[in-house]
């Protein structure tokens, strides 16, 4: 694909067909990653690939197999979600999270090192290794639509990071910012299209 053309196929499934992955593919997305730009130039990021099912499913243990729609209503009245674009999208998301991870031909845990206090931070500088993690996966969403993959991710909540850790056994100083799930589209996958917007509302020359 082209370079713009990436850009614009670019969407999160949730749904993938129940089929692996040539390594040799994941390695490239990868490769793709660690091109992305880095706050201390030394790309200290490593990454945990999971294509063995019965650890997917040690690893997402945490992770709600089903959600009711009693506490899918709940979940989008506290978050107060009002845009019907945005209110389609997480009635469609929340309820595959489980799925999503453990149907995928496999999936990527990034790591990357956290020398200073990730969540009381002294200001937007002790940010920089989680901002350039965010720069690699980016990378590695376009990539792996650039090779007819698709992908979802999911953040984790709760303890689940510690879990995941105890299932994988990843050093103390890296972080898991997110999992990754890397596959090909269901026949029936669900693709939301992006909120519209004009891009002469979202530019402000030289002032706001």
């Amino acid at each position: 694909m082209k370079f713009y053309d990436v850009i614009n196929a670019r969407r999160t499934i949730r749904d993938f067909k129940d089929e692996p992955i040539d390594m040799e593919i994941v390695k490239r997305i990868i490769q793709a990653g660690m091109k992305a730009p880095t706050n201390d130039h030394m790309r200290d990021w490593h990454f945990i690939v999971i294509d063995n099912k019965e650890i997917v499913s040690k690893l997402i243990k945490k992770i709600p197999k089903t959600v009711s729609e009693k506490r899918l209503a709940f979940i989008m009245k506290s978050w107060h979600l009002q845009d019907e674009c945005q209110q389609k999208m997480y009635c469609d998301a929340i309820p595959k999270q489980y799925q999503m991870l453990l149907n995928a031909s496999c999936v990527i845990i990034p790591l990357f090192n956290q020398k200073k206090n990730l969540l009381q931070p002294k200001d937007l500088s002790a940010l920089n290794a989680f901002a350039s993690i965010w720069c690699c996966i980016e990378n590695i969403f376009l990539a792996a639509t650039a090779e007819n993959y698709a992908y979802a991710l999911r953040i984790p909540l709760g303890d689940e990071q510690d879990h995941v850790k105890s299932v994988l056994n990843f050093p103390d100083e890296y972080v898991m910012p997110c999992y990754i799930a890397i596959g090909k589209p269901a026949d029936k996958a669900v693709y939301h299209e992006q909120k519209p917007y004009a891009i002469d509302d979202k530019i402000h020359m030289n002032m706001w």
